[in-house]
């Protein structure tokens, strides 16, 4: 019996393997911390080669998050790993827990945010990679940006609103 196995991408390697992965261990320091939030760098865009870039984000508690924005180059994935997230699909918000996963499609509007008093982690996937590294690290700055500072640096970091932000509510 032959059974039909869709067409894989076209290969990217042409070797006989290599040793080339990279393991980062559960207890490495977060990578940047801000706002009650705390970013784990675990694959960079630089690090996979623009494939993907992911995070382990912890959230204290009442550490808020951004408002409805959408991205134009990139997807976003969220998996809940801990506690309760407020997220918003687009439509509605609604308070995603543990084992919960939400995708959001290049043009998808979306939110996140821990509201509550406890803390709460999640896994952030960005498709193709981009280097949110930098975007993290530059929140800290919005508010001693002028309100042009601040559209052109969410536009150079793909984050887009629907309705123009208010920094102190989306990122408090």
């Amino acid at each position: 019996m032959s059974l039909h196995v869709p067409p894989y991408p076209p290969p990217r390697y042409d070797g006989d393997g290599e040793v080339s992965a990279a393991l980062r261990r559960g207890d490495t320091p977060a990578d940047f911390e801000t706002w009650r939030v705390k970013y784990s760098y675990l694959a960079t865009e630089q690090s996979t080669g623009g494939d993907f870039g992911l995070y382990r984000v912890d959230l204290g508690p009442q550490a808020g998050g951004p408002g409805p924005h959408f991205h134009k180059a990139m997807s976003e994935s969220f998996f809940i790993l801990s506690g309760r997230i407020r997220l918003y699909d687009g439509r509605d918000w609604t308070v995603g827990e543990q084992g919960d996963y939400l995708y959001v499609p290049p043009g998808g509007v979306h939110g996140f945010g821990n509201v509550t008093d406890e803390p709460a982690s999640l896994l952030m996937l960005f498709t193709p990679g981009a280097p949110r590294d930098f975007y993290f690290e530059g929140l800290p700055k919005l508010g001693e940006m002028t309100d042009e500072e601040r559209r052109e640096f969410f536009e150079r970091n793909d984050n887009f609103f629907p309705e123009p932000p208010d920094i102190k509510d989306a990122y408090p």
